[in-house]
């Protein structure tokens, strides 16, 4: 279902017209890795999730999302596992932690929420891969956030960065990671706007 979805949303996107994309050399081929990526809005939930087809990303996201049926049902079939933010459990690097082991892409934003404004970034992102041993891809997205911007037509950007390969294991090295993982986020949104 990911791969029709996926296919049925890049045709409608393409109607609000084409995303520019930079730098998607440094996308693996296939994975794991974990993709952290801003998170300013609905639309580039979608737009990293077309630019990367036919590779598909497991995201994390919200557990309120979750709440009715056929949206957790049909968020399921998108690849989306629930969390929850206010209570973090063990599944929060569990699931993430299983999907990376069978090779899958796992989708993060770091941010934890949609904002315009620099946030510090929660420690997710890099406690996962550094748990499982992949690289991080940062991503910065630029462009329409909401339904009302795509009918205005704004351009869409999405560059992505260098993989960080995590090589230390300790809080010492997680926050390393962490601040490295912002300085990229920060640099590649710059380059989006």
């Amino acid at each position: 279902m990911y791969q029709f979805i996926g296919v049925l949303v890049k045709g409608i996107l393409r109607l609000f017209g084409k995303i520019k994309v930079e730098n998607d050399h440094h996308l693996p081929l296939s994975g794991p890795y974990v993709i952290a990526c801003t998170h300013t809005g609905w639309v580039d939930v979608l737009y990293l999730g077309v630019t990367m087809l036919p590779v598909q990303i497991h995201y994390m996201a919200k557990k309120e999302l979750f709440q009715k049926k056929f949206m957790a049902w049909f968020l399921k079939k998108l690849n989306a596992f629930p969390v929850d933010r206010a209570n973090p459990g063990p599944s929060v690097l569990k699931i993430p932690h299983r999907l990376l082991a069978k090779g899958e892409v796992v989708g993060i934003f770091p941010s934890g929420t949609r904002t315009t404004e620099e946030t510090a970034l929660k420690q997710g992102a890099i406690t996962i891969a550094q748990r499982a041993k992949v690289p991080i891809i940062p991503a910065a997205y630029s462009g329409p956030n909401h339904f009302k911007d795509l009918l205005l037509r704004k351009k869409a950007k999405l560059v992505f960065g260098e993989p960080i390969m995590i090589t230390e294991v300790s809080k010492e090295a997680r926050d390393y990671y962490n601040q490295l993982l912002e300085e990229r986020l920060n640099a590649l949104m710059k380059i989006s706007s």
